[in-house]
């Protein structure tokens, strides 16, 4: 049939059809479909983790299930879901009323260490007489966790100093004399005798290292002792000076009691925050929560990693990534440009790209194993022999640490960085480079002065890449220098203040801990999701960082390309 025969209809969807605008509709719904499903899931995270920080009312009621005597409950509800009969029956619960659906309930009821458990699922249906007593209230504990009950009173050194209404206002005068304490004790503890022990043990290795050299020099062998000597009586105060802090840390205590009518008696020191949640306004509520987030986002971490905070995993990660882009940079350009610009560009040069390419596509965990065996087993152990001697049979160098974690992730990323810079170089016009020898510049100054300025951005862009990578990483460094918990920062103020040899934390690791190694599973969940919205925050961060300055030198070149 002729085109001139077809109907309108047919000839305008053909056309349609034959401009190419399905595709493009089709495109951009892919990407919306992309955007709405990673904007959604970044709300998920978002409204599960952030809300945890939020303060609860906590609930008192009567709890009884069928054939089985009545008894107190208090907590704070955090998770209800629906339930068959059949799965209740199954647990040895008792249903006999022929209810299909029941609600059941996450009640988080705190007192671990009184009741074993700080999590229990009730059946909303067999609670009655609920109530919201002002009165009751919540201690933020170091060890098991929190504590819901009511304050009976106050004791200083054994003896009752307030009881009844009273009791919680001296309570919060003592608490907060407390919390002043600790700090000044953590002061002590972390970093004057921290900084004391670092530099003991340096005499230590010096005086060692004199052994091993045979130079049993007397005049350094006395300033050693004296410098000793001094360092002891410096830690002997401080020992002074701690036992009277602890003695006034624990001068007081409190007696509370529980819904169920058991009693606690603990010092005040235990407690990191008080507060009576169904008391709050919403101005004390918002600026509850930002504190908490504010102690999430800059304190240690406490209780299995499951309560406090993770900057010592933010610091890690962010240490981390910084000496990676140091390292994967230089080492990527340079290659990338004995490629592109010396190399010939014969079989073996498009061997090495395809190779390039391939080590691209290489599981994170192959990196792992191979600088475990290579880089800490073999080159680490040279290290130690060669330079660090005197600290041996202690490895310095032989064993897990940062330098070691980031020299792995910059061998991983450097493929990345490879390419996309190789991808700028071959973008700028060869005129540009003849133009620059014809003014009589040598190769190594247009190099220098011309290519490299104008493929910059493409730099950038391949750090981009490597950041992004290398930042949620995880299965390589569980090989190679991340731990559970560190028990100091790997930048600090002794000497050589960047511990390029120690330990950290990551907040990857902490993720998969958290998630999947933590004793408190229901505990740790909500900051399974807080940790994994700071870990997208940090390499947005980090990524924008680096955008910013690609876009700075793309205006500044931009000129020369056109």
């Amino acid at each position: 049939m002729n085109n001139s025969l077809q109907s309108p209809g047919k000839r305008s969807v053909g056309a349609w059809i034959n401009s190419g605008a399905p595709w493009v509709w089709l495109n951009a719904g892919a990407v919306a479909i992309s955007l709405v499903l990673v904007i959604g899931l970044l709300g998920l995270i978002a409204v599960r983790g952030l809300g945890h920080f939020w303060p609860g009312q906590i609930m008192v009621a009567d709890y009884q299930p069928p054939g089985q005597a009545v008894r107190m409950v208090a907590g704070e509800i955090t998770d209800s879901e629906e339930v068959p009969a059949a799965r209740l029956e199954s647990s040895g619960l008792e249903v006999v009323n022929g209810q299909e659906l029941y609600t059941r309930d996450l009640l988080k009821q705190g007192n671990r260490d009184l009741s074993g458990a700080d999590f229990v699922w009730i059946v909303d249906e067999w609670l009655s007489n609920r109530q919201y007593p002002e009165d009751i209230m919540v201690l933020e504990r170091r060890e098991w966790g929190n504590f819901y009950g009511f304050l009976e009173s106050v004791q200083e050194d054994g003896a009752t100093i307030a009881s009844g209404e009273s009791a919680w206002t001296v309570f919060n005068e003592r608490l907060d004399r407390a919390l002043g304490i600790y700090q000044a004790i953590y002061q002590i503890e972390k970093h004057d005798i921290g900084s004391i022990n670092a530099a003991i043990e340096q005499l230590r290795l010096a005086e060692r290292r004199l052994e091993l050299s045979g130079d049993m020099d007397p005049v350094r062998q006395a300033e050693i002792q004296a410098e000793r000597k001094r360092l002891n009586q410096e830690y002997q105060q401080l020992e002074t000076q701690l036992g009277d802090l602890y003695r006034a840390f624990n001068r007081d205590s409190f007696v509370a009691r529980t819904v169920a009518g058991q009693t606690l008696e603990q010092p005040i020191s235990k407690v990191v925050r008080a507060y009576q949640p169904n008391t709050l306004s919403l101005t004390d509520k918002i600026g509850f929560y930002f504190d908490k987030v504010g102690e999430f986002i800059l304190d240690d971490p406490r209780e299995a990693n499951t309560e406090g905070g993770v900057f010592p995993a933010i610091f890690g990660t962010v240490m981390m990534v910084i000496l990676m882009s140091i390292m994967v940079t230089p080492f990527g350009v340079i290659a990338a440009v004995y490629l592109r610009e010396y190399a010939s560009q014969g079989w073996m040069t498009r061997a090495i790209r395809v190779a390039v390419n391939n080590l691209a596509g290489v599981p994170s965990i192959v990196y792992g194993v191979f600088g475990l065996g290579f880089f800490i087993y073999f080159a680490g152990a040279k290290i130690d022999n060669l330079f660090f001697a005197e600290a041996l049979p202690s490895p310095t160098f032989g064993t897990p640490g940062l330098l070691w974690a980031s020299i792995t992730l910059a061998l991983l990323t450097l493929p990345v960085v490879i390419v996309a810079t190789e991808e700028g170089l071959s973008r700028i016009p060869r005129s540009v480079r003849e133009g620059s020898l014809a003014l009589g510049a040598t190769k190594a100054e247009t190099l220098w002065r011309v290519v490299l300025p104008m493929a910059s951005p493409a730099m950038m862009t391949g750090l981009i890449l490597a950041v992004a990578r290398a930042a949620g990483e995880v299965a390589p460094l569980m090989l190679v220098g991340v731990v559970k918990l560190a028990p100091s920062l790997p930048l600090d103020g002794n000497y050589p203040y960047l511990h390029l040899d120690q330990k950290f934390m990551h907040l990857g690791f902490h993720i998969f801990d958290v998630g999947f190694q933590s004793p408190n599973v229901e505990a740790a969940r909500p900051l399974v999701y807080a940790t994994a919205l700071l870990l997208v925050m940090v390499i947005a961060v980090l990524n924008l960082s680096a955008v910013a300055i690609r876009n700075r030198l793309r205006e500044k070149y931009k000129s020369l390309e056109d």
